[in-house]
């Protein structure tokens, strides 16, 4: 499971989910990648899902490279518990995902295998997500 080994600050406020992606948006690493179309909170359990449900399917052919980082405490109150007394504690983490962000990327294996692979991943993450190739983009 991913997450940072120390940070600024253990609690962030929740901020907004707007905009699209500027940095991130092309494939760099492999030829081939997963690219998300709508904004959403991903945690680092959905990360690991995917990491594994791709890596299950290319049989130790290829490389995967994840492109996103779950550096974003999200705080829970317990159960039952009256308003007030302050901000909860930090519970898991989650990597912010805007519109248009690349966030597997895998080469070393060829497009029905790659297409297949990320068809799985995308299951496991809760947005809706495009396979991207390398080399459509750059024309």
């Amino acid at each position: 499971m991913l997450l940072p080994k120390r940070v600024k600050y253990r609690r962030v406020q929740r901020g907004r989910l707007k905009g699209v992606a500027h940095r991130g948006t092309k494939v760099n690493y492999g030829d081939f990648g997963l690219q998300a179309l709508e904004p959403a909170w991903i945690t680092s359990n959905q990360i690991e899902a995917a990491r594994i449900a791709m890596t299950r399917y290319i049989k130790r052919g290829g490389k995967v490279w994840i492109k996103i980082f779950p550096d974003k405490p999200i705080t829970e109150k317990p159960a039952e518990t009256r308003m007030g007394s302050g901000k909860g504690s930090p519970e898991y983490w989650v990597a912010v995902v805007k519109p248009g962000k690349v966030m597997f990327e895998m080469g070393g294996v060829d497009v029905d295998v790659a297409k297949e692979a990320m068809r799985l991943a995308s299951h496991k993450l809760p947005i809706k997500c495009k396979f991207v190739v390398k080399d459509a983009e750059e024309e």
